[in-house]
């Protein structure tokens, strides 16, 4: 009789679930179980701890042929952590479009340390490019989402 080859689930092992802060199906260490199914998690990326989720809010269960090879339920593995990264990349980029495509030159503030910004003020940066203030940090910090990646950067200091 042939045994599967991933381990069984346990608490203190490693699940893929989505992750109800990140918003993301991630790597997180199973805190609790009824029999043989994780009930209680904790993301490994954020620290937050939530019900066990299988899959994303909206996706289709597998299919019953999938879950006859022994494949079915959670999954033990770190495997599709780029391609996490890269669909994570590419929604932050359409998210960059949304918010500047065809918006007028005009509307663009150039971004300078003293000036003071708001949420959705649209930013034009000499060496970043175009971007979209997402969060008021606190006074003196702004985070800026540019095509290429969101960076923090200084507001409303004075000389």
């Amino acid at each position: 009789m042939l045994r599967a080859m991933s381990k069984p689930l346990r608490a203190g092992g490693e699940v893929d679930s989505w992750c109800t802060k990140c918003k993301l199906v991630l790597n997180h260490r199973v805190i609790a179980m009824v029999g043989g199914t994780p009930v209680r998690v904790e993301c490994s990326t954020c620290m937050s701890h939530h019900n066990f989720r299988a899959r994303a809010p909206g996706e289709k269960a597998p299919s019953t042929a999938r879950a006859s090879s022994g494949t079915a339920g959670p999954r033990s593995t770190r495997a599709t952590s780029a391609t996490k990264a890269q669909q994570a990349a590419l929604d932050r980029e359409r998210s960059w479009e949304k918010a500047v495509s065809g918006k007028a030159v005009s509307e663009f503030k150039n971004y300078r340390v003293d000036e003071i910004f708001s949420e959705g003020d649209l930013i034009r940066h000499k060496k970043f490019g175009d971007g979209v203030v997402t969060r008021i940090l606190d006074q003196r910090k702004v985070e800026i989402l540019f095509k290429d990646e969101p960076r923090t950067l200084a507001q409303g200091l004075t000389d």
